[in-house]
């Protein structure tokens, strides 16, 4: 496939960049990192570039679409050497889209264009589920004429502060339909009696704050439920691929960023009187390195094609994408650690944080030994008529 980008995609990329150099100094990064957040400044910057550059330079209709997104992110990612918000942020307006309805969805669009924070966190995985979505135990039901909501959600960005939790949970007042279990969605008010959020720890991502949350007997009120949907978790499936696409966009920047400070260390260190970038064992660390990123890239912009354009093997490219990119920016990330020496195992080294941050997605939107159990029978029906 052509992935050569258009005057108009240059331009996007270009404005990114700019705004991604002049926010993301590493001072800046490093105590953003121990804050565990962005600004509310930056995150409204962001909010008014993305729209106000589709109407100013790029029509909408490109700069909205995933390939832009995934543009976006990897780029700002590469910028910051860190996870960002943003592809959280691009990845939950995806669900709201999909499954509210228009005016609902517009509503939530035109605060977060207004305020530069989404109102939600979005809440699916459960602590017991973990990639395996269907195994969802959070549910409601009606109980003495009241809904109650009941269940665990485990790693909800942002859980802790956003003041609404869009919650997935199985509607125990409706029949089954097509095999799965009916499914449903709630904009549940964060300040309603009986949900309790409660910090995870974790070694990367500081930039994302994440919760465990818990429901015990919430009362839902009935307006409080996304009307639209229908197709419930096939819908579901669907729309986690997206989030897939834009986590592997967000590897590809930051292990960009690791080959940046590899090849920048490896120009400018010198060894026994030698510059580092001319021994062999570095050339080939460096060659590897690029292969991967090639790949990667590849990987990640076929798959955003794939779902824009409703590809016969979205499903399997996405898989595969998911399965190679997150371990293949931690090795790209472990071997720029390696070339900086001593100076890429400190706690100011860009590169061990983008290492963490690598290896935290190879968990994070279906671990990698999940994507083996979507790809191996699309790749079996792939291959039945040779």
């Amino acid at each position: 496939m052509d992935f050569t980008l258009s005057d108009e995609q240059k331009k996007l990329v270009g404005a990114f960049r700019n705004f991604g150099m002049e926010t993301f100094a590493p001072e800046r990064v490093s105590r953003w990192c121990r804050d565990q957040g962005l600004p509310d400044m930056v995150m409204k910057e962001f909010v008014d570039l993305y729209y106000e550059t589709s109407e100013d330079n790029v029509p909408a209709d490109v700069a909205h679409t995933l390939f832009s997104q995934v543009l976006i992110v990897e780029e700002l990612s590469r910028c910051a050497g860190t996870v960002l918000p943003f592809q959280n942020d691009l990845f939950n307006l995806h669900i709201m889209q999909g499954f509210a309805q228009g005016g609902e969805a517009a509503s939530i669009t035109a605060d977060y264009r207004q305020s530069g924070r989404l109102m939600f966190a979005l809440a699916i995985s459960e602590p017991d589920g973990g990639s395996d979505t269907m195994a969802m135990k959070t549910s409601c039901q009606t109980v003495d004429g009241k809904i109650l909501l009941n269940g665990r959600k485990s790693y909800v960005n942002n859980g802790e502060y956003a003041p609404y939790i869009l919650t997935a949970a199985i509607d125990r007042d409706e029949k089954e339909t097509g095999g799965h279990p009916s499914l449903s969605f709630w904009l549940v008010p964060r300040n309603v009696p009986g949900i309790n959020a409660v910090p995870i720890s974790k070694i990367g991502q500081s930039m994302l704050p994440f919760a465990l949350i818990s429901f015990d007997d919430v009362e839902l009120k009935p307006e409080w439920r996304l009307d639209d949907a229908e197709g419930g978790f096939r819908r579901l499936f669907h729309l986690l691929e997206y989030g897939r696409v834009l986590l592997c966009a967000s590897s590809l920047g930051i292990a960009q960023a690791a080959m940046d400070d590899a090849v920048a260390h490896a120009r400018s260190r010198k060894a026994f009187g030698v510059q580092v970038g001319r021994f062999q064992q570095i050339e080939t660390m460096l060659t590897d390195m690029e292969v991967r990123l090639q790949n990667m890239r590849s990987m990640v912009y076929r798959a955003a094609c794939e779902i824009e354009d409703a590809g016969e093997e979205e499903r399997l490219m996405v898989a595969l994408m998911k399965r190679y990119v997150p371990r293949a920016a931690v090795e790209v990330a472990s071997d720029a650690m390696q070339i900086l020496g001593g100076l890429g195992y400190t706690e100011g080294s860009r590169v061990s944080r983008i290492w963490e941050d690598s290896r935290g997605n190879q968990i994070a939107e279906g671990t990698d030994q999940v994507m083996v159990y979507i790809a191996a029978p699309l790749i079996m029906e792939k291959y039945r008529s040779f």
